[in-house]
């Protein structure tokens, strides 16, 4: 140990201190250098700011980074991303990789896996690649139409103005809160109606429920047949009566039906009328009253 000096000493320590340093920024990088991965290529025509260190996700799990990005000088607007991705992780042929935008302005890189439980890329690998910008994309497509909407919008906006400035809106919404009010008074009214009136209407439609029950019961006791035996046997003596008066075989019929008894009758009415009329004037002529019992002449 006499042999190590105080310099070696320095360097060994140096040398620790900027591996751990180099294994501190793979770290914070995501790179795990006492982990084995494997690499894949993937290019692109545009990376849309994907940077080193960006992860890569897999069905929406991340399985591995993006190790390092290079220009193709010899065909310009390629780009090809170095990943590196977890050995357990089967890519199989046919699959592609897509970058997304994110609202947020990050990217990151989806492995859309294909269905090949047969073939699969090696290490090493080139896989081809594709950009989708996501919503960012939709809204760019939207962006058009929401200009052609502006004027419409702007219009749509200028006549709300104006019917708000109306001063007949103020006057609508102060009648409608008072209808709103008279609803409320209404409802209370047809609430106590319901708990007290109502009871009180069920109650006597019940009783006279009861009382059409009672009489029909009643009804149903009653013999029709003997009460229209009784009316068909007045009918029948009303009837002979009537005959009887017709007839001309009984006083009655002959009162009723002879002239001449009806003319002597009224001639009759008529004498004795007259014979009590010449009563009246002259009553000497039928009574005769003296003192001493001697008649005049």
């Amino acid at each position: 140990m006499k042999y190590i000096t105080k310099e070696v000493r320095i360097g060994i320590a140096g040398i620790a201190a900027l591996c751990v340093l180099v294994y501190g920024i793979n770290y914070l990088k995501g790179i795990n250098m006492f982990k084995p991965s494997s690499y894949f290529y993937v290019n692109f025509q545009n990376v849309n700011g994907l940077t080193k260190s960006s992860p890569v996700f897999a069905d929406g799990f991340r399985v591995g980074i993006v190790r390092d990005l290079y220009y193709d000088y010899t065909q310009p607007g390629k780009v090809v991303a170095e990943i590196d991705i977890d050995p357990e992780l089967r890519i199989p042929k046919g699959s592609t990789a897509e970058l997304t935008a994110e609202m947020l302005g990050g990217v990151k890189m989806n492995l859309l896996l294909a269905n090949n439980p047969r073939e699969k890329h090696q290490v090493g690998d080139t896989i081809p690649g594709a950009l989708n910008n996501g919503m960012m994309e939709k809204v760019a497509n939207m962006m058009p139409q929401v200009e052609q909407m502006l004027p419409k919008l702007d219009s749509i906006l200028t006549s709300l103005n104006t019917i708000l400035a109306d001063s007949s809106i103020p006057a609508t919404l102060h009648n409608v809160q008072d209808l709103t009010a008279n609803v409320a008074v209404t409802t209370r009214h047809l609430q106590t109606l319901m708990k007290n009136d109502i009871p009180q209407l069920t109650g006597k439609l019940n009783t006279i429920g009861d009382n059409f029950i009672l009489i029909s019961n009643n009804l149903k006791e009653v013999n029709f047949a003997a009460a229209m035996q009784k009316v068909d046997s007045t009918l029948a003596n009303v009837k002979m009566i009537t005959d009887k008066l017709n007839s001309k075989n009984n006083t009655v019929g002959l009162l009723f039906n002879d002239p001449a008894l009806y003319n002597n009758l009224n001639a009759t009415t008529s004498n004795a009328a007259s014979l009590l009329e010449d009563l009246k004037s002259h009553p000497k002529r039928y009574v005769h009253f003296s003192i001493f019992g001697k008649k005049e002449k």
